[in-house]
């Protein structure tokens, strides 16, 4: 049976939209180039650690929302959202190998009058330089003759309950004039406000605009912590007199790394820059490297306070609290947690976590025991760890419980802890 919209890509970009377009009343498929999200889907099941809960899932099903692994599906639309991941290589560029797929998938099946959106995070230019050919070769159809071709970066925030869809305003750039109208159309029935592009390489530098400010800013404070830590100042009671400033600050808590599906991009060695010599932003660069140290830091500071009360890291028994990238959620995207347990394992600790939304996580491919009593681990840990403090860590408990708790979030009662 056709439908209004059809989502390809059913990751932590397209189940969201999905959910929202349901609750708005369209008819919507799913689909993706691996059919196991799909499957997992239709099974009642998210297919995405962090993303929509299993009851979200059956309630978009229950509302008419059909995951598909048949790609004739997308042939019978009239508005197709592209939501394949982007996931940064090992070169530090965005990988399009997904979006490629994705491309190729629905430019075999494209019809006349479609419109196609593109929310997937990608580099300038590639809206035009990639995505474009394809759909326009696979298809024999022009785009902004024969379809409409835009861009809307998506802009979610995993788990916050404050800013979701419906409010959150929509940027979008359309490869002509029509093209943005028609996009506009579309997300006009999912969000109070639509925020027009001048094309789509705005709407792209958009994104990777929002993404550096947020890097350079937490590589600022990070550095922050590292001199307030040296001088003996209190960067977190710094920050909170900072932030009553009502013009000219917003404020920014430092941590172990950065983690999340936004990563920082550089414009000058994007591969789409043909009017450009390329001119790196230094600064993104150095907030990146920056950011990259922290868990480094993180690992000197436990070092240095097993040392101070005669305890080496070799042998300590270290409890991790908090493994994923934000708290109160269960996404482990690009989460410090990781690569801090590896290079302690490394230094021949040994290692445990407690994580309420994690009942399993693994660091190169080996299972790490799981505290089943919270405040029996922490007593029983030479150094207990707190890198996400979720919602349910009562930390003045904890605090009372462990023989050492280093803070990386700043989240425990000022004294109670030894803070980054």
């Amino acid at each position: 049976m056709p439908a209004d919209l059809a989502v390809i890509g059913l990751g932590h970009l397209g189940l969201p939209l999905a959910q929202a377009a349901v609750a708005a009343g369209i008819d919507t498929v799913g689909y993706d180039t691996d059919p196991r999200p799909c499957t997992e889907l239709a099974a009642g099941r998210t297919p995405v650690e962090g993303s929509l809960t299993a009851s979200d899932i059956r309630r978009m099903l229950s509302g008419g929302f059909r995951p598909t692994t048949s790609a004739a599906e997308l042939g019978r639309v009239r508005t197709a959202v592209i939501c394949s991941p982007t996931p940064l290589g090992a070169d530090r560029t965005l990988d399009l190998t997904a979006l490629g797929d994705a491309a190729r998938a629905l430019a075999a099946r494209l019809r006349p009058h479609t419109t196609v959106l593109l929310e997937s995070a990608v580099p300038p230019g590639t809206t035009e330089n990639f995505l474009l050919p394809l759909l326009e070769e696979g298809s024999g159809l022009r785009a902004g003759r024969d379809f409409h071709l835009a861009c809307s970066p998506s802009r979610l925030d995993p788990g916050n309950r404050t800013h979701v869809y419906a409010n959150t305003p929509k940027v979008i750039g359309g490869l002509t004039p029509a093209c943005t109208e028609s996009a506009a159309a579309f997300y006009g029935r999912l969000t109070d406000k639509v925020v027009r592009a001048r094309g789509p390489r705005e709407a792209e530098m958009t994104k990777v605009l929002e993404t550096n400010f947020r890097h350079v800013n937490i590589a600022l404070v990070n550095e922050m912590a590292v001199l307030c830590h040296d001088l003996g100042v209190d960067l977190w009671d710094v920050i909170r007199c900072a932030e009553t400033k009502p013009f000219g600050f917003q404020p920014f808590r430092p941590g172990p790394g950065v983690g999340g599906h936004g990563s920082p991009v550089d414009p000058g060695y994007l591969p789409y820059n043909t009017r450009t010599p390329g001119h790196p932003l230094r600064m993104v660069s150095l907030a990146q490297e920056i950011n990259d140290r922290m868990p480094s830091y993180v690992i000197q500071r436990c070092a240095t306070l097993l040392n101070e009360h005669g305890k080496s890291v070799r042998g300590a028994r270290i409890l991790l609290l908090g493994v994923t990238y934000k708290p109160d959620s269960a996404d482990q995207e690009a989460s410090p947690a990781r690569e801090i347990a590896t290079r302690l394992m490394d230094m021949g600790a040994q290692i445990g976590y407690h994580d309420p939304h994690v009942l399993d996580w693994r660091v190169r491919e080996l299972p790490v025991p799981r505290a089943d009593s919270l405040y029996e681990a922490a007593a029983g840990a030479d150094l207990t760890l707190l890198l996400q403090q979720h919602r349910t860590y009562d930390l003045q408990g904890l605090a009372v419980k462990a023989q050492l708790l280093l803070d990386t979030r700043g989240a425990t009662p000022a004294g109670a802890a030894h803070r980054l």
